[in-house]
């Protein structure tokens, strides 16, 4: 799961380029409309937690509070992602696929606790 943690970061923080200049092409759309969305800010807020939960899972992929704390950042970016979807469609894509990498954090941290030896005293 190391490996798949490490991949997982690293395509996140490519993502977060592709990501943050589809949401800032979206949010200029949104405003000459004037439809009042908010999806281009959504998503870089996205682009934003799937950055900083790269990072963290890259550099904590060893650590049980890292795969955790990056699965959160996964999560809160992808539930913000498909709460404001609106015309900004491949935000949808962003964030089922942010879900996607929480659950994969979320399931490395709990196998990776089950796998730590107890110091018994």
């Amino acid at each position: 799961m190391k490996t798949a943690k490490l991949v997982i970061g690293i395509v996140s923080m490519v993502l977060f380029l592709v990501i943050a200049l589809q949401s800032c092409a979206a949010g200029v759309g949104n405003t000459l409309a004037g439809n009042g969305e908010v999806s281009g800010t959504a998503g870089f807020i996205l682009a934003l937690c799937m950055l900083v939960a790269g990072i963290v899972g890259v550099a904590g992929r060893k650590s049980f509070g890292a795969s955790i704390t990056a699965g959160c950042f996964y999560a809160v970016g992808g539930i913000v992602g498909i709460a404001n979807v609106g015309s900004f469609k491949d935000l949808l894509i962003w964030s089922v696929l942010s879900f996607i990498f929480a659950v994969v954090f979320f399931a490395a941290g709990i196998m990776q606790k089950k796998a730590t030896p107890k110091n018994e005293e």
